[in-house]
């Protein structure tokens, strides 16, 4: 796409008549092009981790879409929190580039050690037999928690995919970025960043259907899924070395040419967990905004497990499964693009609060009907089958399209308000809430769907006779969001006012003085 030229004066360290294209110098561009690679190699791996992940553990032997809420909260959860505090011991010890090589090496050495060692040798590491003996002892309630623990590997490899869009994405990159780009370089790329994400995932969406179609071209017994694993796996190693390799020619060739900072940025308060939730208590704004990301946590969660179920009952070969995850992650890259192009007009037309709500409104409508179709399955199986469908196959569909067009319109709508709301508070509560945010309710978020899981799996016995009871609770979660989302814009537009109101008579009182 063409760039538009740069609106702010010359970046520190460049001169004005240093030559330029299309506006911008050469160190600009010598940052700017290695990170768009950097950013669509991690991003590209990630889809390809994040359908294979769910491969693995929800086809895996006694396991299935139940395992996935215990996964996120037991095991997920605290290995996240074990690299967290990890990570700032090892920040306080290492330098910037060898921080950055301790932390992707391991991930590039697991993922291609698992493809090669792990995964042909599942058989002798799981331990099928007492699990299956234990599972008969306490009853199928438990049939969960029991399947990590009979497919550990595999779910340490779920672990480890999830920690690598944490880690390298937001800490690794993001950091990266942050360091040697400057605020009026940010303002124009990173959006340009958001598109390249979205292309990679078109790109490993068909990769990924690629390796899990490779099957139909092997002799009898030969493992299937094993073969596509090598092959995904293999790509993972090859980009995770790119990065590698770009970061490294990075910090030998420009960083050592960009300006040192002046001052450093403001950093985050540090606030315990007793202190944030007390700070949400007291301000209202900072609560309303706290609840869109909680609820958005948990309602894609609820359905998202639904809907894997079934996803393993329409394509129980591993194969098959990973071939229409690889589908799903194109599509959704490709709606993602189409919305990041829309969501500018959106704002512009329409403002904060219209764009706040498109979110939870699209993801009530199409899981209400999700839930609808999995719960009246009887009732529409001969309207279905006019259509050349059975009620598995038009919900896992539905459920496909619920959770492209939800985090379609969570990256292009619900990311940027979210971001929005904090630029017109006050810079104590402007810091203080996002610490607050950061500490709770993204966790919080995270889990909180997982746990309702759990006590609807273990209480009602399945996650097929829970259904009815997670699509009461998504209705309840999205109305509340809903409010919180109206509640907010209110104080957004008026704060906004007050804010420009100032700004204009400051504007004046120096025009006077002058």
């Amino acid at each position: 796409p063409v760039l538009p030229p740069p609106q702010a004066p010359p970046a520190s360290g460049a001169s004005a008549d240093e030559p330029r294209f299309l506006g911008y110098t050469s160190l600009t561009w010598s940052k700017i092009i290695p990170l768009g690679l950097m950013f669509f190699c991690i991003l590209f791996n990630y889809t390809i981790l994040r359908d294979t992940k769910d491969v693995l553990v929800v086809t895996a032997p006694g396991s299935g879409a139940e395992i996935i809420p215990f996964l996120k909260t037991w095991v997920n959860l605290p290995m996240a929190i074990g690299f967290t505090i990890l990570y700032a011991k090892l920040a306080n010890s290492l330098g910037p580039e060898a921080l950055f090589y301790t932390c992707i090496i391991p991930f590039i050495i697991f993922f291609g050690s698992f493809a090669a060692i792990l995964y042909p040798m599942r058989d002798a590491l799981h331990p099928t037999a007492f699990c299956q003996d234990l599972l008969e002892k306490v009853g199928a309630r438990f049939a969960g928690p029991i399947a990590i623990l009979r497919n550990w590997t595999f779910c340490l490899f779920y672990v480890m995919a999830e920690l690598w869009g944490s880690v390298v994405v937001s800490v690794l990159f993001w950091g990266f970025a942050n360091q040697i780009t400057t605020v009026e370089e940010a303002e124009q790329f990173y959006p340009l960043f958001g598109l390249g994400a979205n292309v990679a995932l078109i790109f490993s969406g068909q990769a990924v259907k690629y390796f899990s179609e490779v099957r139909a071209s092997l002799p009898p017994g030969v493992d299937g899924w094993g073969v596509s694993l090598n092959g995904l796996m293999g790509m993972v190693v090859i980009g995770g070395l790119i990065i590698t390799a770009i970061y490294w020619g990075l910090q030998r060739k420009v960083v050592p040419k960009i300006p040192l900072r002046a001052a450093k940025k403001k950093q985050k308060a540090k606030m315990s967990v007793g202190e944030s939730f007390a700070f949400l208590a007291q301000s209202p704004y900072i609560r309303d905004l706290a609840t869109l990301v909680v609820a958005y946590g948990i309602s894609i969660n609820l359905v998202e497990v639904t809907w894997k179920s079934k996803i393993k009952a329409q394509y129980p070969n591993p194969n098959d499964y990973s071939a229409f995850m690889g589908n799903f992650s194109t599509a959704t890259g490709i709606v993602t693009f189409t919305m990041m192009i829309i969501a500018r007009t959106i704002f512009e037309k329409f403002g904060w609060g219209t764009a706040a709500l498109i979110t939870p409104v699209m993801l009530l409508l199409t899981g209400l009907i999700f839930f609808a179709l999995v719960l009246c399955s009887d009732q529409v199986a001969p309207a279905l089958a006019g259509w050349g469908m059975t009620p598995l196959y038009a919900a896992v569909l539905v459920g496909a399209a619920q959770n492209i067009f939800s985090k379609s319109a969570k990256y292009s709508l619900f990311d940027p308000c979210k971001e929005m709301a904090y630029i017109p508070l006050d810079d104590e509560v402007k810091t203080k809430g996002k610490a607050a945010i950061d500490v709770i309710c993204n966790p919080l978020g995270k889990s909180g769907g997982a746990l309702i899981q759990q006590f609807m799996i273990i209480g009602f016995g399945s996650l097929a006779a829970s259904t009815p009871y997670l699509g009461v609770i998504l209705l309840a979660i999205v109305l509340l969001w809903i409010n919180a989302a109206r509640s907010l814009n209110v104080q957004f537009v008026a704060i906004k006012k007050e804010r420009d109101a100032e700004a204009a008579e400051d504007a004046a009182e120096q025009k006077k003085s002058s």
